[in-house]
């Protein structure tokens, strides 16, 4: 009697009354890559062969992609790389508003009596914003270029494919 690996209470795939299942794909695998494929199925709560069905259909109409390793660090690292851009780009819309909303609309308000000390005030200030805004530019042209970098990866790793 063959193990087929089936856990009590294991699910199976959903059944096609309307197109039986008739052809059979067998499938071998060594000791390690059976526990993998045992492992994986229990997290489902399905037998193996149900969930290796599954996976292959998946994989066959391209529902489910196959990563490997390598490329799911890069696909972490444009994760990582857009949250930082989002953030960055949070940070430059408050500067920019904060710079907006500051000295020019001051100087409406206050007219002529905003000279001397608040003159300089201001344009310490407005400098103070100026080298921040700088600052986040650097930041932004960073995580641009690391998105660039993964870019460049995965569109490497898409033209190996056959």
């Amino acid at each position: 009697m063959t193990d087929t690996g089936r856990s009590p209470g294991a699910r199976r795939r959903e059944r096609q009354p309307s197109s039986p299942r008739s052809h059979r794909v067998p499938l071998s695998f060594n000791v390690v890559e059976m526990d993998v494929l045992r492992a994986a199925a229990a997290r489902e709560s399905m037998a193996p062969a149900s969930w290796a069905a599954r996976a292959v259909m998946a994989v066959a109409q391209h529902v489910l992609v196959p990563v490997s390793a390598e490329r799911a660090d890069v696909l972490r690292e444009f994760v990582r790389a857009r949250a930082e851009l989002r953030e960055t780009a949070a940070v430059l819309d408050r500067l920019t508003a904060r710079h907006a909303s500051g000295p020019e609309s001051a100087r409406a308000v206050d007219g002529p009596a905003r000279e001397g000390v608040h003159a300089v005030a201001e344009n310490t200030v407005v400098e103070a914003v100026e080298d921040r805004v700088r600052d986040v530019l650097d930041d932004v042209r960073r995580a641009v270029a690391r998105v660039d970098a993964a870019t460049l990866q995965v569109m490497r790793e898409r033209r190996e494919r056959p």
